[in-house]
């Protein structure tokens, strides 16, 4: 394991985080506790758990695992999200939701402190201001060390972060969207902008649901449709055929499983991305933990480039045409050294 710094702070993670979604649903606190050991003597230091999975049953394990060496590991959690019905103020990102959720996490998790807290889901309603001031109190107060957004636009995160650092408030670390060879969208806007900002980038679902592993095709001339799975495995089309259909390849080429293809293609972006791993047993961690030893040729990743392929979408469709290079640039592109 290898570590990276998250964004252009001073914090280093393992270069895989272990998502702890499944704990305490698929994997009780027994199955937990062989996953997590696994992933601690492979070096991993850097968990992702948040108030509601498994209804807060996953932060109660997450504090259970670290006992002894709480200081040794970077906890991720979040707040936004709420189970409770009734209450309008139980969710959002909102100021009250913030503080009530992060003393609930603390004690769950039985610590002190939360090294990233993040914001779950943008709400759409919160202004950007009561968040970052928000954020910044609890920095101050020393219940959270580093902060972030999660599933969030990316004029909002680059507004969030810009007015922090105008107003001397603690800044954001990084962000965390879905991103895999099938959902590269993150690629038109929420890439360019962290790069830009020096964010640090965690991916969710690297591996699509499942659908990156080839568990779900159901083989050549289907049309793309797959056995019955999880929701973000239920995708079909030609493009997911063709990225199944390069995985294949790759995978065969090397000798490994199409799972340990994707992540290794993952993990290889640049600028870094931390793909974050869930597992419901031990030897499913272990597997996307191989991945770790795994080297991708040129034209491997060439190949999975290309079979993952998306069409730029608006503004940045129109910068490779002619005319307007021609007059963005007086005809002189080529002789411009940018």
């Amino acid at each position: 394991m290898r570590y990276r710094r998250l964004g252009t702070s001073g914090l280093r993670v393992s270069e895989i985080a272990l998502g702890a979604m499944t704990f305490g649903d698929a994997a009780a606190l027994a199955d937990a506790r062989q996953i997590y050991e696994v992933y601690r003597a492979a070096g991993g230091n850097f968990v992702d758990t948040a108030n509601v999975y498994t209804g807060g049953a996953s932060e109660q394990i997450v504090g259970e695992l670290v006992a002894g060496h709480r200081d040794a590991m970077v906890i991720a959690t979040k707040y936004t999200c709420s189970e409770a019905v009734g209450d309008v103020n139980a969710g959002g990102n909102h100021r009250k939701n913030m503080m009530v959720a992060v003393e609930a996490s603390l004690r769950r998790l039985k610590t002190d402190y939360i090294d990233m807290y993040w914001l779950h889901v943008w709400d759409q309603l919160t202004p950007v201001d009561e968040v970052m001031r928000a954020f910044d109190d609890l920095v101050r107060q020393g219940k959270v060390l580093y902060v972030g957004m999660s599933d969030a636009p990316a004029w909002w995160c680059a507004q969030a972060s810009t007015l922090a650092e105008l107003r001397g408030w603690a800044r954001l670390a990084a962000v965390q969207f879905e991103y895999s060879l099938l959902e590269r969208s993150v690629e038109h806007e929420l890439v360019p902008m962290a790069t830009t900002l020096g964010l640090g980038m965690v991916a969710w679902a690297p591996l699509a649901g499942g659908v990156l592993s080839g568990k779900y095709h159901a083989g050549q001339g289907t049309g793309g449709r797959y056995e019955r799975g999880p929701d973000r495995a239920a995708r079909a089309g030609d493009r997911v055929d063709r990225i199944v259909r390069a995985l294949g390849e790759v995978a065969g080429e090397l000798g490994r499983p199409a799972a340990q293809v994707a992540l290794a293609w993952l993990r290889h972006r640049a600028p870094s991305v931390i793909p974050i791993c869930g597992a419901r047993r031990a030897a499913q961690l272990a597997d996307s933990l191989a991945s770790l030893e795994l080297a991708l040729t040129a034209e491997q990743r060439a190949t999975l480039d290309d079979a993952s392929a998306l069409a730029p979408g608006f503004p940045q469709s129109m910068y490779d045409r002619a005319r307007i290079i021609k007059l963005v640039y007086a005809g002189m592109r080529d002789q411009l050294d940018a």
